[in-house]
């Protein structure tokens, strides 16, 4: 069962639709000429949308969480009551939006939230105390199974009614409910320490990268500090491929609309697309996926079955036009890179191939500090390309590759692409949010698309199988998740500056460039900070700089060819000589230690 099934089946989604509920009643209770809109559960909480006669101030939102509290106390039953299309016009007489969703919910094709449906709904509407809505449930027994303390509305927001900006702007309240106090106190810390780790903050405090409105919307400025962790998590990236066999490619930026139009983008993906450009009465797109390219590789010579496996990988740069209201830092951006790989194999070959994918960006995953990883397993939809035997052959494959590598997973049933079945790979950061990276993606239509074949041991020409691989995904959102996980405060290894060496009087600066020089040749990346500012607020600025160590030198330690070390931590580690402080950071570097 997807996660979004078992979500609308727990008692937590019945608690927030109903917290939805008893949040209406108190702002009509408020407000008793309020017309109200829809009011549904969401992650983490739930909303509901007023047509009020004046905006509402962070005042009023505490009176209406404190009058829920009390229609809470007051234990009301949820009671269920199916009626007529002119009955239900008869209760909300005077509520327009209401009214609206009747006539959707009477004519079929819309529920009362106003999402389509497949079939003419029941129209049904919920009481409790002095409140009637519109609602198919389901809700708890009564409003008493709401803890009062384990609720709050968090803020209000405008929304267009439908979605629609020709339509009438509604005030939106956004609250949560959780089933106890302390899971609300814990959402409440992860969203504080959410704001605190949000990857745009840092970006700008770290000067790591930024986005500029004179280069673009979308489009990333990698800054040396930020461009140095990209560097070296690329760096990383590139050895673990050359030892596992992969081939790395490069590929064009632009590709002529045939290309576009065998891979079947122009027909499926063209909105997110950009408009061609014309080069000698040919039409030329920036691409949107790397996949075409590289089976144009594989078709460049005549394939045997002792070819395969054939793993090609490129970091290659894409555009795809996304709309100014979805970006977000470096989570949505208009042009990025993908770690993409594609393996070319032998239907003999999948199972052991699809081993090793999974295995290798398991590994690699981990090697950036990410520990817990779920799996979900996608597969085949009503509509899709290829025989069904292929499906269930890739389908079985991919699950026995997530039970031997003992990994917890969930199947969502029919929820596979039309063109094969696929793995996602979520990780869980240090704040409990879980984040999509790598997906392992069977595709059964592009091998027919642009008619691969491989010569097998019968000397019959055969299609290979073909496998998407993203491990990072786009190394833009990878950084941002990487920025959030961390907090800003990277691991050794990737730090743009791993020590940074602070003299406590002009005197002490000769000493100190000697030892940054001495580090330097060791690999490690040194900066010593001989500015006119007292040490304390060196210290800080390294702080909130949050490079890795930080060395102290005075007289002392140019007696005795020592250092002074202290973690970012503030963990005090005390005199050390500098080849022993040299030999504990490099050591943390090559086993990559993630604290």
């Amino acid at each position: 069962m997807a996660e979004k099934e078992k979500y609308e089946e727990s008692k937590l989604y019945r608690l927030r639709h109903s917290a939805a509920h008893v949040m209406a009643q108190a702002v009509l209770e408020k407000f008793p000429e309020g017309k109200v809109a829809i009011g549904p559960p969401i992650d983490d909480g739930f909303y509901y949308d007023f047509d009020l006669p004046r905006p509402l101030t962070p005042e009023d939102l505490d009176e209406i969480e404190a009058r829920m509290k009390e229609i809470i106390k007051n234990d009301s039953e949820f009671i269920r009551q199916e009626v007529s299309a002119e009955e239900a016009r008869e209760i909300f007489n005077g509520q327009p939006y209401k009214l609206e969703l009747i006539q959707g919910l009477e004519e079929g094709g819309l529920d009362e939230h106003g999402e389509p449906v497949d079939e003419k709904p029941v129209i049904s509407i919920y009481k409790d105390d002095t409140f009637v809505d519109l609602c198919r449930g389901p809700h708890l027994k009564s409003t008493g199974e709401i803890h009062p303390n384990a609720i709050k509305l968090m803020n209000v927001a405008g929304a267009y009614w439908r979605g629609d900006e020709n339509k009438p702007m509604l005030q939106r309240i956004y609250g949560t409910a959780w089933l106890t106090p302390k899971e609300l106190k814990q959402y409440l810390w992860r969203l504080e320490e959410a704001k605190k780790r949000d990857h745009r903050k840092l970006g700008r405090e770290l000067d790591l990268f930024s986005v500029n409105e004179e280069v673009g919307s979308g489009l990333v400025l990698w800054h040396p500090k930020g461009a140095k962790i990209r560097f070296l998590a690329e760096r990383f990236w590139e050895d673990e491929h050359i030892k596992n066999d992969y081939e790395f490619v490069y590929t064009p930026h632009i590709g002529k609309a045939d290309l576009w139009e065998t891979s079947g983008h122009l027909g499926f993906y063209a909105e997110n697309m950009y408009a061609p450009i014309e080069i000698e009465n040919q039409k030329y797109y920036l691409k949107p996926m790397n996949c075409p390219f590289h089976i144009e590789i594989y078709k460049t010579g005549i394939r045997s079955y002792r070819d395969l496996p054939m793993r090609l990988a490129e970091k290659g740069t894409v555009y795809r036009y996304e709309r100014s209201g979805v970006m977000h830092g470096l989570m949505r951006v208009r042009g990025f890179t993908q770690d993409d790989a594609h393996h070319f194999c032998a239907p003999s070959q999948m199972p052991e191939e699809i081993d090793f994918v999974l295995s290798f960006s398991l590994n690699m995953l981990r090697s950036f500090g990410f520990d817990e990883i779920k799996a979900y397993l996608s597969t085949m939809p009503e509509k899709a390309v290829g025989e069904p035997k292929q499906w269930h052959d890739a389908e079985d494959a991919l699950e026995a590759a997530l039970k031997r590598a003992e990994l917890p997973y969930e199947v969502d049933e029919g929820g596979g692409a039309f063109y094969g079945p696929k793995i996602d790979l979520k990780i869980n950061d240090a704040i409990g949010r879980e984040w999509q990276l790598s997906t392992i993606q069977f595709d059964f239509n592009l091998p027919e698309r642009f008619d691969m074949t491989y010569i097998e041991e019968d000397g019959q020409p055969h299609r290979p199988y073909m496998i998407h691989r993203a491990l990072l995904g786009s190394i833009e959102r990878f950084f941002g998740v990487l920025i959030e996980h961390y907090g800003g405060a990277f691991p050794v290894w990737l730090s743009p500056v791993q020590v940074v060496i602070i003299p406590i009087a002009d005197r002490h600066a000769e000493f100190a460039h000697g030892v940054a020089d001495e580090l330097k040749q060791a690999g490690l990346r040194v900066e010593v900070n001989d500015s006119s500012d007292r040490m304390n607020a060196k210290i800080r600025d390294a702080e909130k700089q949050k490079v890795p160590f930080m060395l102290v030198v005075g007289d002392r330690e140019m007696e005795e060819g020592a250092v002074d070390v202290r973690r970012r931590s503030s963990e005090r580690l005390g005199a050390m000589k500098v080849g022993e402080f040299k030999e504990l950071v490099v050591k943390e570097v090559e086993e990559k230690a993630t604290e």
